[in-house]
């Protein structure tokens, strides 16, 4: 579960939100629907892209983690790291989330 939410549920919100405030989203990979884990690939084109993986703190609490590195990478660096994590979990969901403005904000923490 995400944010304590099935995934397929928090998936369609982050959409919507998304499209409630102008900003491109489009599931490239589906997961489990209950339960699957979601990685947010978030490219802010000239910008560089960070691709966030779903985890959660030490409490217990839902948070993210930038799974490739503290900069910005290319799409390219950032797909394949997708590429890898979805070949150890094919639960996995894809979130790709085009914010030239860096207007999205991810619902939890960042660690």
């Amino acid at each position: 579960m995400v944010m304590g939410l099935t995934t397929g549920l928090w998936v369609s919100a982050q959409i919507r939100l998304c499209d409630r405030a102008f900003i491109p989203a489009a599931v490239v990979r589906r997961g489990d629907p209950d339960v699957g884990t979601v990685l947010l690939k978030i490219n802010r084109f000239e910008a560089g892209v960070t691709v966030f993986t779903q985890t959660s703190t030490l409490d217990d609490e839902p948070s993210w983690s930038r799974g490739t590195g503290p900069s910005p990478v290319t799409e390219p660096e950032a797909d394949a790291y997708i590429a890898r994590q979805v070949a150890r979990d094919p639960d996995l969901w894809v979130l790709e989330i085009e914010d030239r403005k860096g207007e999205y904000k991810i619902n939890g923490k960042i660690v």
